[in-house]
């Protein structure tokens, strides 16, 4: 998949918590040092009550995905049986203990997104008994499994695993009912011949409710079979439990159809699940859109034209008011860039607070430099127009944006741009010199528009943390990316921390300005002693078409021992983005933590999992389905962002500085008395 800078903030209130794990067995001693329990020896397998012939001792199954998240996020990949007690009850925040677990082998065909997977069955599982026959026999029940994809059980990104499985699991999940459980496959494991279970769907249509219909079950394992009515019951040594990944969850792939049909197929969908549908603001004109955009795809399906219908895609991302919306043409959106905007002039620009406009960076020997324009020179006009109205003019590149500030910035980079050989006007006025004006020709240079990035000095390669100690004593810890192995991230981030406490710092600094997002750890859990409150995720629903509720709110959980540092500061900036701005909100709300920045963070927050689609011409186009809200209804971070407590100047002093002036003001701030 085509991912975007922010491609996955995670999936929903329960899939989200089981994404955020990472995979894979490590070895039976580990195994045993963390308590969990590991895949029995089949030899070992032994029931009480019959032939071992005549009950499971071996689950296989297979899985097909089309939604990249597991080789985005994880390098370890495994299985497995995850008690469903939590649905038995229907608890969200029912907590899955890591010692409850029991894992398989997984092997992904990346190539293919396919695999297979093997989990032997222990002679008595850990679990909890559940009442499902609603007896009230004290002691009595059977305990219920799923079998499910997981991650990483040894890293802290799994210390608080709520409610049950939704994504890759060996049932089918109604994610516009609650995460209702409405067929697949269960195992289910009872201690004696007295237990009954579900032997079908009650008139509610809801599992493990008073209505059910009840059938004997024998001792030991069975696998319940949900898709059949009334249910039927393997028993046979080996049983065979598919995972599935849910429609909301898998790719939406059109690009198998025409034009025309795979248009009006994504305008349906995204019409209807679009996050932000009903906020004043942020979604288009739907039925002046259609029109418009359909007579063009409709064109350009007649004319066999890829470029046109790319660039009525183009059109139709853009009419968003929102950074998630993403649309990623790959080959003719080279193209475009390279015949619209692959020319450059040699120079770069920036709006300073009080409204004027001045160079950033002039190239040596390329047109700028030559007509004599240095850095820190104030632009007034641009082709003839007063600067601010031609800036406003410029077609962004990079949209669309959530925030005004985010579209004024790169409208300023975009505003240097043009074909190769393409003049243009510039009325500029040097340091301590008289205004002048001058005609430039652009020149096939791409250094000028990197050099006004707001990722310009990252390295691709660098790991997703680094840390040291500055020379001033305080702790440093740059946080790169939330779009990689997440447990490496949370194990690199557990490192800086015990570094910093073995140095006896005063005070940390956490950077996250170049954060392009991907899935929210909640790294404040390290230091806090207490929950942080977040959000609701909300999505809307078919069934009662309004916006519903995903699971509980979200919100930052404390590790068992947090680390505590006197002072505490967080670098934020435009360029650290969706699931890195719930990282900044984190550590914004530790006690005592300040946040330091020229700006606020990029204000752009939801959920893009459900929104992908794969189009004719291998376009792709990301769209977010799910919206953060506050108690009062309002929305979370979009639009805002995590904005600075200590707020430093866009000033041509800061501008022009070769320091990095946000981390001296925070070195400043923290190293106060």
């Amino acid at each position: 998949m085509h991912r975007t800078t922010s491609q996955i903030h995670l999936i929903s209130c329960q899939s989200r918590r089981w994404l955020a794990l990472a995979a894979a067995l490590l070895g039976l001693a580990l195994l045993n040092a963390c308590q969990i329990m590991p895949s029995a020896d089949p030899a070992a397998v032994v029931a009480a009550d019959a032939p071992a012939a005549e009950r499971p001792i071996k689950l296989t199954g297979t899985l097909d995905y089309s939604n990249d998240m597991l080789t985005a996020y994880h390098t370890r990949h495994a299985v497995a049986l995850v008690d469903l007690h939590g649905f038995v009850v229907r608890d969200e925040a029912w907590p899955i203990r890591a010692h409850t677990l029991m894992f398989g082998s997984l092997t992904l065909d990346k190539r293919h997104q396919s695999g297979t997977y093997t989990l032997f069955l222990p002679e008595q599982p850990p679990g909890t008994l559940s009442d499902v026959d609603h007896d009230a026999a004290q002691g009595q029940g059977v305990k219920v499994f799923v079998v499910a994809y997981w991650s990483d059980p040894f890293s802290a990104a799994d210390r608080h695993v709520e409610g049950w499985p939704t994504y890759l699991t060996s049932t089918r999940i109604d994610a516009e009912n609650h995460d209702e459980v409405t067929g697949g496959k269960l195992v289910v494991w009872s201690p004696d011949v007295q237990q009954q279970f579900p032997s079908d769907f009650g008139p509610d249509q809801r599992l493990f409710t008073a209505d059910d219909p009840l059938a004997p079950l024998a001792a030991g394992y069975s696998v319940i079979d949900m898709n059949a009515s009334p249910f039927t019951i393997d028993r046979s040594r080996e049983p065979q439990l598919d995972l599935r990944e849910e429609h909301n969850i898998a790719v939406k792939d059109f690009s198998n159809l025409g034009y025309q049909a795979a248009f009006k197929r994504v305008f349906e969908e995204v019409r209807r699940d679009y996050a932000f549908n009903g906020i004043p603001g942020k979604a288009p004109d739907w039925d002046a859109l259609f029109e418009r955009i359909r007579a063009r795809v409709a064109e350009a399906e007649r004319q066999s034209d890829a470029k046109a219908f790319y660039m009525a895609l183009r059109d139709f991302a853009d009419a968003f008011h929102d950074g998630h919306v993403n649309l990623d043409g790959g080959d003719l959106a080279d193209a475009r860039f390279d015949q619209q905007a692959g020319g450059g002039y040699g120079f770069a620009i920036r709006a300073l607070d009080d409204g004027r406009v001045i160079v950033v960076y002039v190239m040596k020997d390329e047109p700028a430099a030559q007509v004599g324009l240095l850095a820190g020179a104030e632009i007034t006009r641009f082709n003839d127009l007063p600067i601010d109205q031609a800036v406003a003019a410029v077609q962004s590149f990079s949209g669309p944006f959530s925030t005004a500030p985010a579209l004024r910035y790169d409208q300023q980079r975009y505003l240097t741009r043009a074909p190769i050989g393409t003049s243009a006007r510039v009325t500029f006025r040097n340091p301590s010199q008289p205004e002048a004006t001058a005609t430039l020709k652009a020149v096939d240079e791409r250094k000028s528009l990197q050099a006004n990035s707001l990722y310009r000095g990252t390295d691709s390669h660098a790991p997703p943390v680094e840390y040291h100690v500055l020379e001033s004593g305080l702790g440093y810890v740059r946080i790169n990316s939330n779009d990689d192995d997440l447990d490496l991230i949370d194990e690199l981030f557990f490192r800086a921390l015990d570094s910093f406490e073995y140095h006896d710092v005063p005070g940390v600094i956490v950077d996250l300005r170049q954060n392009d997002g991907g899935a929210n750890l909640g790294l404040a859990g390290y230091l806090i002693d207490k929950p942080i409150p977040l959000a609701q995720l909300e999505y809307y629903s078919q069934l009662t078409r309004r916006f519903e509720p995903e699971g509980p709110p979200d919100q930052i959980e404390p590790v068992e021992k947090p680390y505590h540092f006197d002072k505490l500061a967080v670098l934020v900036g435009p360029a650290c983005f969706s699931a890195c701005e719930i990282e900044a909100y984190g550590f914004s709300r530790v006690p005592g933590a300040i946040v330091v920045g020229q700006s606020p963070s990029a204000g752009v927050e939801a959920e893009v999992s459900q929104g992908q689609y794969e189009l004719p011409e291998h376009i792709w186009l990301q769209v977010p389905t799910g919206r953060f809200v506050l108690p009062d209804g309002s929305l979370f971070l979009e639009g805002t962002g995590v904005v600075p407590t200590l707020r430093v100047p866009i000033n041509a002093a800061t501008l022009l500085s070769e320091d990095d002036v946000v981390l001296s003001a925070a070195e400043k701030a923290l190293l106060k008395p």
